[in-house]
């Protein structure tokens, strides 16, 4: 079991970036695959991001592809969403989760998340 904690949530006018992180620990968390969810208000839990263990694979759902990047520095733990050109139907919290892929149901471990609001 690994444990998550996300950070760096804010607010922003549209066309600003953010970057959130997620701080990682446990024994297996340098070898999870991770990725990034977020739920805006009123929706499901959508998928945005995701990263192989090694970052030999990076995946993006289409409505974030060019404006998001998802990176991991394994010498610290953390694992990052550098979001720019930010639109406001970006507004939701944003959840780090560790030991899956694409579908949200194969993870194992998630944080708690952190907000993040984009006004135009």
């Amino acid at each position: 079991q690994v444990q998550l904690i996300e950070s760096g949530g804010g607010s922003v006018e549209a066309g600003g970036s953010l970057r959130v992180s997620c701080a990682g620990s446990g024994r297996t968390w340098s070898r999870l695959n991770v990725g990034w969810f977020r739920r805006a208000p009123g929706k499901d839990r959508e998928f945005v991001a995701a990263m192989t263990f090694n970052g030999f694979r990076k995946f993006y759902t289409d409505s974030v592809k060019g404006r998001f990047i998802i990176s991991r520095d394994n010498a610290n733990g953390t694992v990052y969403l550098q979001m720019t050109n930010l639109k406001t139907e970006d507004t939701a919290v944003y959840y780090c989760a560790a030991g899956g892929w694409i579908n949200a149901a194969s993870y194992t471990s998630w944080g708690q998340g952190t907000q993040v609001t984009v006004s135009s």
